[in-house]
């Protein structure tokens, strides 16, 4: 029992990125050009401040590789900058400029917008209970991170 419900959830978290994404992926190519990940890149950036390349790999899950060519489009549009250390010239580190910070909370703006039209087809009923699921995966899935080892 416990097993299939294991499974069941996994099924269901594993399914909520992918629906997620292609019900906004259209409208946001027509408004930008900044990829899912480029996107992640940019949060991450905002929310923590100067990041290491492998710390930004280690984020999103990705080899240094696929990084560097997130890193290297996104600086080409201008929204973040390579430093070097200044102890290590090995570590690159990556900050988020004033042009990233105002087109992310645009983007983001943008999303949210998206979101509350599609939210529309919801009753009252289905939208407190989406709040609440949607609260709860939120908080679990903040618990479980905070439980692994970085």
């Amino acid at each position: 029992m416990l097993k299939s419900k294991i499974e069941t959830i996994a099924e269901n978290l594993m399914t909520i990125h992918p629906l997620l994404f292609r019900s906004l992926s259209k409208p946001m190519k027509a408004r930008t050009s900044i990829t899912p990940a480029g996107l992640f890149v940019l949060r991450g950036l905002k929310k923590n401040g100067i990041l290491s390349m492998s710390l930004i790999g280690k984020y999103l899950s990705m080899p240094k590789p696929h990084i560097t060519v997130i890193i290297d489009r996104l600086i080409e549009e201008g929204y973040v900058e390579r430093h070097h250390d200044p102890d290590d010239r090995r570590i690159v580190n990556i900050s988020i400029t004033e042009k990233g910070l105002t087109d992310l909370d645009e983007i983001n703006q943008i999303i949210a917008e998206e979101l509350k039209v599609k939210l529309l087809v919801l009753d009252a009923d289905e939208l407190e209970q989406l709040s609440v699921s949607s609260q709860n995966v939120k908080d679990k899935l903040l618990y479980i991170l905070s439980k692994e080892k970085v």
